[in-house]
């Protein structure tokens, strides 16, 4: 029985399967992530250096490219979607990133309102007793 026919042998560039039943990214998967990688990390370093958009723009770009990335990175490097395990890893991850918003937005609206709810208005202060007794005093 040659290389080529052994079950067990596998072609580099073909996925390898694992035994829980996902398997591992290919060559191309895997330069294919390098790539748009570089790239998405490339494009806010320009923006970064040379300032051809607003500051304002830059960053809300520079976000929105974060987030591409890190949807590239859990693709193309974790490999989570609805194949591996059943989809259980993709349904780990959505419950993860609902929790982290949470949390996020929680913490964001605590310390939003923190000042107005810490520091209330100074009382007013009370009036001098010679002018409270005024009244008493003309009936």
């Amino acid at each position: 029985m040659t290389a080529h026919q052994d079950p067990k042998v596998h072609h580099p560039a073909t996925p390898v399967p694992h035994e829980a039943g996902h398997d591992h990214g290919s060559r191309r998967g895997y330069l294919t992530g390098f790539v748009l990688s570089a790239v998405l990390t490339a494009i806010p370093f320009w923006l970064a250096m040379t300032g051809v958009l607003s500051v304002q723009w830059t960053a809300i770009l520079i976000t929105l490219l974060a987030f591409a990335q890190i949807a590239v990175h859990t693709v193309c490097f974790l490999h989570v979607n609805t194949r591996s395990e059943g989809g259980w890893t993709l349904v780990a991850l959505v419950f993860t990133a609902i929790m982290v918003l949470i949390v996020i937005s929680g913490s964001l609206w605590i310390m939003y309102h923190l000042h107005g709810n810490m520091m209330p208005t100074a009382p007013q202060p009370a009036p001098p007793l010679a002018a409270a007794a005024a009244p008493l005093q003309a009936g």
